[in-house]
């Protein structure tokens, strides 16, 4: 019979090491995987069981570490870090690739009418809305009315960016209209997180010291938090919406694509973490509650949300 898994595995971090750019390739491979997008409720539940009766101290007959590691990121996958309630589907990482690719295809296919740029924006905004309600950091909730202010507020920004920039770019070259969806976007980013997150920003998000011991709700980290996913995500944007441009106003020029035009979109889409602080750096009132609990305590963490 094979020896029993040991119970002191760390599953809250990732199985491989995040200082070397392989280990964190890995991470985020399996992080994003579509795939999970298929499995069945029952596997969801499953890996459910297994990550909690490990961290309680339960290590069920018979499993191996890699099914361990398994049941681990098919949980992260699902299920809400701080709530432990399951995500909305096209809201998890693991649709962050089939989604984006498809929907920063069609905006940088179809820019040149008002009606698709409306339209590809309005997709977009509903999509991040969706996505930023699904990966807030925190467990405090957000009303409805909260989450259409957001919303309206997001798409009414991207929408009035594109159209204003649109229209100040007819008399450019056609290159400069392209990046008109970039701009869109990031300005989108500025107003859909913030909004989606304002809960967090009132109320604070938990920090933990490095156990995961909760330690209290923090707004400075939680300022923090967002201001990062902010600038990451016009960031993790920049490389799919800046670069295909150049590609395809190239392409279009060619015999290829003028022989071919319905190949444009396809191609366009084909083209396209826990953080810590300081408790210095937290509220005077957070420090306190902080320094009463352990005094030697320097550096809190917090999940940031994606």
């Amino acid at each position: 019979m094979p020896p029993s898994l040991p119970a002191t595995i760390n599953i809250r971090e990732p199985r491989w090491d995040q200082s070397t750019f392989q280990g964190r390739a890995k991470h985020f491979f399996m992080v994003t995987d579509p795939r999970n997008l298929l499995l069945s409720g029952a596997t969801l539940e499953e890996a459910r069981r297994v990550v909690e009766d490990y961290r309680a101290g339960t290590v069920p007959p018979g499993l191996t570490e890699d099914q361990l590691w398994r049941a681990k990121y098919i949980y992260d996958s699902a299920f809400h870090p701080d709530t432990g309630e399951k995500m909305l589907l096209i809201g998890r990482m693991s649709a962050q690739v089939p989604m984006n690719m498809t929907i920063t295809g069609c905006m940088l296919t179809f820019y040149r009418t008002t009606p698709a740029v409306l339209f590809w924006q309005w997709v977009n905004q509903s999509f991040n809305a969706i996505v930023n309600y699904t990966n807030r950091s925190g467990d405090a909730p957000i009303t409805p009315s909260q989450l259409g202010t957001a919303y309206v507020s997001a798409t009414t920004g991207a929408v009035v960016t594109a159209l204003g920039l649109k229209s100040l770019t007819k008399h450019l070259p056609a290159i400069i209209g392209r990046y008109v969806p970039f701009a869109a976007v990031a300005a989108a980013n500025c107003i859909n997180i913030p909004l989606m997150r304002q809960r967090e920003l009132k109320l604070g998000i938990p920090v933990t010291d490095e156990n995961g011991n909760r330690l209290g709700e923090s707004t400075a980290a939680a300022q923090k938090a967002i201001f990062q996913v902010v600038v990451s995500r016009i960031g993790m944007a920049a490389p799919a919406m800046a670069i295909p441009p150049v590609i395809m106003n190239v392409l279009e020029k060619r015999a290829f694509l003028k022989r071919y035009p319905y190949l444009n979109a396809p191609l366009q889409v084909g083209l396209v973490g826990l953080c810590k602080m300081a408790v210095s750096s937290l509220e005077p009132e957070v420090q306190d509650l902080i320094r009463k609990k352990d005094p030697w305590l320097e550096t809190v963490y917090f999940n940031k949300g994606l």
